[in-house]
């Protein structure tokens, strides 16, 4: 393989740990790259470098936290002489407890003097300036030895290279990298060094790394090779008429999304000419080690440059550039050609299905008429003949032997008539045979089958899979279908179908159903890839589980480092977790009872059966006036004007930075990143948003857009807004309590107007058409820190782990979801993770609670909860290492949560890992349930929160006017640029709002009104517009009432 997830123990959970710490850069370095001298390299902005070597700025929620310090600490001041000391002591303490580090004797005045109050010194008696270095180097001596930290020495720089060495390997992002040596650093306590040290560190690893390619570059790749490479930058015929000739890599950079079969035939096309590259230049691609997102990087460079500005690159850079592209294009295109086999499989089974049921429907009516007339022939015949004999028998007119006469002859006429009723009754037997075995099913299937075939015969004739499989029957299977270029007789291997299937490929006569043998293979491939069963070889996407966890070796080699650094020390030993968790599941059955018991809890209710009923009175109304008068009435505030005050104040556009680290011409004026946001988060188009605007040149922003919406940069700009707003005092008011913070999360489906494979049909809510649903996470303050977009019919659960896990700015404590976002192994995971996991789950009262075995939780004849189950403990405790690697993998990012549980859910009910996470989540589920029955004011919280999400989404509703509520994006990673715009509108109107609120207190010089503005904004929420003109302004002038199409 080209790259290795895991290549040492600090590698492993940098793949994406460091991608998602997304902000942007600009202090600068002369850096060598791959064959030629980079201007500079670019990592923090001049703001951003203030920020870091000036001391924190804190609001007053901050300061009294990172101000209230250890007595321990506290009292080391008693032997210090001056004022001075004591509380400049005192205030590097605070600034090293928030960020790790010295600050060179600054020191901000208002935490001078909130220091000096609390100690009692005057602060005027506080002089700075005489806070000498000696003394100052010894007080930083006590802070370290307190704090358990050393100084960042000659052994911590050599410790920082060695990491720092191992990130520019998976990250060539320098500040990605600057901020997650920041991180490591504070994991190991070293106190932090000043900018320029890590920034002189992280320039020369990147160079020594960047010349280590270009020598391997050099070395080998031959004079045919590199020929072969610039060949991709002719001119081939094109296949439209209006382009007769196209560059070949232009014909390579962009796949179709489309299911329709000559789409499909040209992406697989296109991937055969990848993959003859990629086998050519493997030998090269495997020496330089390149990780995926280094690829990613370099690729995504070729894919957004035009062909001339590719030539322009030194030899071996250019060809890193291609090399990296060839290797990209081919995993993307393979996981494209997956997803569309996926989807196409499915699609074919829904409709067999749907017909197959239609036509079930449709016979009824005619089988209950045959059934009828069945049984009137039976009656008739068989009671007619009856009859007719005893009227024979009883005739005493007719001898003996006459009646003999006449009963033949009667038998024998009731015979011809009996042949009919045994033909229905065949035909009524054979109808119930094929209902019963599922006859008509497969007959439907056969007949689709060449839809079917057409969409995903070639996909199937090129994918190779792994060998090392868990289903090697379906292996041979596709070995032997690809061997004979797609054809299959009887000779085919069937030992994969099941047993009925088996039977069924074979007509009544004998003969071998080649349609139905292809449909059922499909299936059978579709259905492996899903699971993980069947791996693809050159792909990103559906590689084997284990590949995705953090190597089993590595997690041996070094279980103690990985589980701290994870902060999963504490869980470590099996047993002791769960005889805690035994203990508070003891604790939280008998409180509960006790106070459903006593009569404290009036809203619990049992019903007969046995299941409960637990009720949440709403929260009281209050008089304070709506939070909508406040804000502006006469005047309607563009959306533009809020966009550019926001960044006024939170400079989020700094965070869109030019997608080449070494791009040093000046950025577009800010009006162009406005254009683009409001383009992109009202679903408008860039080009339409162009014309329909003045001041904004097409060209320029379609540029713009190119080469610095990427969704690190939009994102890293919400973050830069979250950042700005979690420092303001007004959002404060509506925590609760200051030091726990509730979030939840929602999905909202929104459709697609184009082809994407990442569409699929909602019936719900999209009716026929096909859609997305739109994860959006939101905190109490209105803050929406993250948002992803997923298939419409995926189950939004293992993405709720995602939101909470990458994003760095908003910290949850508690979380909440719909009962779509909840399931066991979600809760076993958010607890090992620090989560408190509050769910509104549907049909509470159905649910099953569980208990330890050996707990004497309530004695049996009193009322209250009883476990219905007990927790299998041999299940957790066989599985408990694999829970913790699964777990750390999450928690270091070395692979998304959702990616995990995309192949553990697939074949859950066999993998031993699935079920054990499984039963361990029953154990916090059980401890949630009894608190959310006992505690009324957490259940209404949980409301409460869950309502903002909602809000949230009639927001983003209000803002998406421009294609019907529809995304104009079909590639993934479009749509989640252009959601990414749309919650940085969200956020700059809320923030906006929180600025105008803080100017309406600031400005309110009575306190009793002042109070009144408070109190209407704790009881109302900040997450208005109607003060907002997000409709865009109409131009009534003379000129643009005159036909300008010549109509």
């Amino acid at each position: 393989m080209f790259f290795d997830h895991c290549q040492c123990k600090i590698a492993a959970p940098l793949y994406n740990q460091l991608c998602t710490n997304k902000t942007n850069v600009s202090t600068y370095a002369f850096c060598y790259y791959a064959g030629a001298y980079m201007a500079k390299i670019k990592i923090f902005s001049t703001a951003e470098q203030n920020s870091f070597e000036s001391p924190p700025v804190f609001n007053s929620i901050e300061r009294k936290r990172f101000f209230t310090l250890p007595l321990a600490l506290t009292a080391s001041i008693e032997k210090f002489k001056t004022p001075t000391n004591k509380v400049c002591f005192l205030v590097s303490a605070g600034y090293f407890k928030a960020k790790n580090r010295f600050f060179a004797r600054q020191f901000h005045q208002v935490d001078i003097e909130f220091i000096s109050k609390q100690i009692g010194i005057n602060p005027d008696d506080v002089q700075p300036n005489k806070y000498n270095k000696e003394t100052y180097r010894r007080h930083q001596k006590i802070i370290l030895n307190y704090f358990g930290f050393s100084s960042f020495d000659t052994l911590a720089m050599v410790f920082a290279k060695t990491e720092v060495d191992l990130m520019v390997q998976v990250q060539f992002r320098t500040k990605l990298i600057l901020l997650e040596i920041i991180q490591v650093l504070t994991r190991k306590k070293i106190a932090l060094p000043n900018y320029n040290v890590l920034f002189t560190l992280i320039t020369d690893m990147v160079n020594q790394y960047q010349k280590s390619l270009n020598q391997t570059i050099k070395s080998n790749l031959s004079q045919q090779q590199q020929e072969q490479l610039d060949d991709l930058l002719t001119k081939v015929p094109g296949t439209g008429s209006a382009d007769k000739w196209r560059y070949q890599i232009t014909l390579l950079k962009k796949a179709s999304q489309s299911l329709r079969p000559a789409k499909i035939k040209e992406n697989v096309t296109d991937l055969n000419d990848l993959l003859a590259l990629y086998l050519e230049f493997k030998p090269v691609i495997t020496q330089l080690g390149l990780s995926y997102e280094c690829l990613r990087y370099y690729a995504q460079s070729v894919i957004k440059s035009q062909v001339h500005q590719i030539f322009r690159r030194e030899e071996d850079d250019r060809y890193l550039h291609l090399l990296s592209f060839i290797v990209y294009q081919t995993l993307k295109l393979q996981d494209m050609l997956a997803d569309t086999m996926l989807l196409a499989v499915q699609a074919t089974i829904n409709s067999t299905t749907k017909e197959h049921r239609d036509h079930y429907y449709n016979e009824r009516e005619s089988r209950e008429k045959s059934v009828s007339y069945l049984v009137d022939d039976l009656q008739k015949g068989f009671l007619g003949t009856i009859a007719t004999i005893k009227a024979i028998i009883a005739n005493t007119e007719l001898t003996a032997d006459k009646k003999v006469t006449e009963i033949a002859a009667t038998v024998n006429l009731r015979e011809a008539k009996k042949k009919n009723v045994q033909k229905k009754l065949d035909t009524f037997k054979s109808d119930i045979k094929n209902i019963q075995q599922g006859t008509d099913y497969y007959d439907q299937l056969e007949k689709n089958s060449i839809k079917l075939q057409n969409r995903v015969a070639s996909i199937v004739r090129q994918s190779t899979f792994n060998s090392s499989c868990a289903k090697p029957l379906l292996l041979d299977a596709i070995l032997h279908y690809q061997q004979n270029l797609g054809e299959v007789d009887k000779n085919a291997p069937i030992e994969f179908l099941t047993p009925e299937q088996g039977r069924l490929i074979f007509d009544s006569y004998g003969k071998f159903r080649v349609s139905l043998y292809k449909a059922l293979l499909y299936i059978a491939i579709a259905s492996a890839i899903k699971s993980g069963a069947l791996n693809l070889i050159h792909s990103e996407k559906y590689r084997s589980f284990d590949d995705y966890m953090i190597q089993k070796t590595d997690w041996n080699e070094n279980h103690k480092e990985y589980l701290k650094r994870a902060d999963l020390s504490q869980y470590a030993d099996c047993t002791a977790t769960l005889k805690q968790l035994s203990q508070e599941v003891d604790i939280s059955y008998k409180e509960t009872n006790k106070n459903f018991i006593d009569g404290s809890n009036t809203y619990l209710t049992f019903r007969a059966n046995g299941t409960f009923h637990v009720s949440t009175p709403k929260l009281e109304d209050n008089d304070s006036q709506p939070l909508s008068s406040i804000f502006p009435d006469k005047k309607y505030i563009p959306l533009l004007e809020a966009l550019a005050t926001v960044d006024k104040e939170a400079n989020f556009i700094e965070e869109f930075e030019h997608w080449q680290m070494k791009y040093q011409k000046p950025k577009p004026a800010n009006k162009v990143f406005f254009a683009g946001i409001m383009a992109y988060g009202c679903d408008i188009g860039h080009r339409k948003f162009a014309q329909i605007s003045k001041q904004i040149n097409e060209t320029e922003l379609d540029n713009t857009i190119n080469w610095y919406f990427s969704l690190d940069n939009v994102r890293a700009a919400n973050d830069c807004v979250l950042q700005y707003m979690d420092k303001m005092e007004v959002p404060n008011i509506y925590r609760s309590q200051t030091d726990l913070l509730h979030t939840s999360s929602d999905g909202q489906k929104y459709g697609v107007s184009v082809d994407s494979l990442n569409a699929n049909y909602s019936f719900k809510y999209l009716g026929k058409d096909k859609g997305v649903s739109v994860m959006s996470f939101i905190d109490m303050r209105q803050m929406i820190w993250y948002s992803n977009v997923v298939s419409s019919s995926e189950r939004e659960a293992a993405y709720v782990i995602d939101g909470l896990m990458y994003n760095d700015v908003i910290k949850s404590d508690i979380h909440s979801t719909d009962t779509h976002g909840y399931s066991e192994v979600i809760f076993g995971v958010l607890y090992l993770l620090g989560y408190i996991f509050a769910p509104r789950i549907k049909g509470l009262g159905r649910q099953k609670l569980y208990g330890f075995t050996g707990q004497e939780i309530i004695d049996n004849e009193a009322k209250g909860f009883k476990p219905h189950k007990y927790i299998n403990e041999d299940i957790i405790e066989s599985q408990w290492d694999e829970i913790l690697r699964f777990v750390a993998t999450i928690k270091l990012k070395v692979t998304t949560a959702s990616q995990l549980f995309r192949r553990l859910n697939s074949y859950s009910n066999q993998h031993p890992l699935y079920k054990a996470l499984k039963e361990f989540g029953k154990i916090p589920k059980t401890l949630f349930i009894l608190k959310y029955v006992d505690e009324c004011p957490f259940r209404q919280s949980i409301e409460k929160q869950l309502n903002k999400v909602e809000g949230s989404h009639k927001l983003a509703k209000a803002i998406s006017l421009g294609n019907d509520h529809a995304f104009l994006q079909g590639d993934k990673e479009e749509q989640e640029i252009a959601e990414s715009c749309r919650r940085l509108i969200k956020n700059s109107l809320v923030c906006w709002n929180y600025l105008y609120l803080s100017k309406e207190i600031k400005s309110e010089i009575d306190d009793e009104r002042k109070q009144a503005l408070i109190d209407c904004i704790k009881n109302d929420s900040a997450m208005r517009w109607r003060h907002f003109n997000l409709g865009g302004e109409y131009d009534f002038s003379d000129e643009k009432m005159v036909d300008s199409v010549g109509l």
